[in-house]
């Protein structure tokens, strides 16, 4: 077995299913959930609101704040699994960084299905009209290491996550006892 995954991250478009995919997963296993998005600083949530996609800039220093966050969790002999949507690479290395043994799970969906979910969600700041640009930003994990790919077009949540446990099992994930 390669380097064991201490930690996940639950990545992809919005709509994909990150925040719903955690949760059920941690219900599952015990893991410890952290929400990348409610550490969004108050200006990129306004930015976002307002339709404009967020740049390099704007995700450098919450991508930051989600590092920490990783490092707190398994200081304290959690098992965090971060919902984040590392669309980039140089993210994804970022938090590698932060979290040795980081392993990605990437919910791959069609740009139909994020529109259509994006646009039911009640009470989030993510428009629909982003989703273009998430798609553009997006630089595929397929084939990095520790990266597990989903269908999260068709697959339920609930699959998504039974899927998660098992490849993270593998992986050297231990629960608490």
């Amino acid at each position: 077995m390669s380097q064991p995954v201490t930690a996940l991250v639950i990545m992809g478009v919005s709509g994909c299913g990150k925040s719903s995919v955690s949760e059920a997963l941690c219900l599952l296993n015990g893991a410890t959930a952290i929400e990348g998005d409610s550490f969004h600083p108050a200006a990129n949530i306004e930015k976002m609101s307002a339709g404009h996609p967020l740049n390099d800039e704007d995700r450098a220093g919450w991508l930051d704040i989600l590092c920490d966050e990783l490092r707190r969790s398994l200081k304290a002999g959690e098992h965090p699994v971060l919902t984040c949507s590392a669309l980039k690479k140089k993210y994804r290395d970022h938090l590698r960084e932060a979290a040795p043994g980081l392993g990605f799970v990437f919910l791959e969906l069609t740009r139909e299905v994020a529109a259509d979910r994006v646009s039911h969600r009640p009470g989030h700041f993510m428009p629909a009209s982003l989703i273009d640009s998430q798609f553009a930003t997006l630089e595929s994990p397929v084939g990095e290491p520790l990266t597990l790919a989903l269908n999260a077009s068709v697959d339920s949540v609930e699959e998504l996550a039974e899927q998660t446990n098992a490849w993270w099992l593998e992986h050297g994930f231990e629960p608490n006892k």
